[in-house]
């Protein structure tokens, strides 16, 4: 565990990613459980905050219940999530969902055009569709962007890739960015590293964002996205994480061998 001097005002909050974070694949981080059962004891105001769009909160109440972590979907924030809310409030029109059906669920109550519909889209949001991806799709989507006035690009995050139980496999980021290059749409990101996102993590805790600690497994998503935002950042050895990552010029605030060191950090000297 390598620890970091605190120099802001005394934490109050935790934003917690799940993936890399409390499992990696099918299976458990070690002591996970324990530190969410330790963060509810403490009476910390907690937000499990994740980029995963390859399932809606549904899905990862059940995943998180498998792995002993008890957990409501009010206490998880994706960036399907955020995109309704931005959705909502932009009323752009009918919608072009690219993320995988389950997640579809999410977007309930909206209107929704296939890929092969030529009626004009109001957004296209891309999420991690994973082997669902192929040139035809890509090329529906680069279609529904090339149309004038152009829709928006809602990005379900900018990872550029999350870490299996395989190995690494390519997330939303890189299809994003090819979808940006090819028609000149400035994406609008809902997931991290975006302010927006960690700001709605902030407001649903209602704690300004100096108060709060972000724990993650990848530093530039989890950890600099937090720390822009005027958060602290703690990186854990595990998921993505990789040695080399200590030395983009990003300074965690901490970095602990996993998340099961967070108790003995939080409560560590100040």
């Amino acid at each position: 565990m390598t620890a970091a001097r605190r120099d802001r005002p005394t934490p109050r909050g935790l934003l917690l990613d799940l993936d890399g974070v409390f499992f990696v694949g099918d299976q458990p981080v070690p002591g996970g459980a324990e530190v969410v059962a330790w963060v509810r004891e403490q009476g910390l105001p907690s937000l499990f905050v994740t980029n995963t769009t390859s399932h809606p909160r549904t899905s990862l109440v059940e995943t998180l219940a498998g792995f002993g972590i008890p957990a409501t979907a009010d206490q998880i924030l994706t960036p399907a999530v955020a995109a309704c809310e931005l959705l909502a409030a932009a009323a752009p029109g009918p919608v072009a969902l690219y993320v995988p059906s389950e997640t579809a669920e999410e977007f309930a109550g909206m209107t929704v055009l296939d890929p092969d519909d030529p009626s004009p889209a109001g957004a296209v949001v891309v999420g991690d569709l994973g082997d669902g991806w192929d040139f035809g799709r890509l090329n529906a989507a680069f279609r529904q962007l090339s149309v004038q006035p152009a829709p928006m690009l809602v990005a379900l995050g900018m990872t550029r890739f999350w870490q299996g139980s395989d190995g690494p496999n390519l997330d939303v980021g890189p299809f994003v960015a090819a979808l940006e290059f090819a028609t000149g749409v400035e994406p609008v990101v809902t997931g991290k590293p975006a302010a927006g996102f960690f700001e709605a993590a902030a407001h649903r805790l209602a704690l300004p964002a100096d108060q709060l600690v972000m724990v993650g497994d990848d530093i530039r998503g989890d950890v600099a996205g937090a720390q822009r935002a005027g958060m602290s950042g703690v990186l854990v050895r595990t998921g993505k994480y990789q040695a080399s990552d200590l030395g983009l010029g990003i300074s965690p605030d901490a970095t602990l061998d996993s998340v099961a060191d967070l108790p003995q950090w939080w409560d560590g000297p100040s």
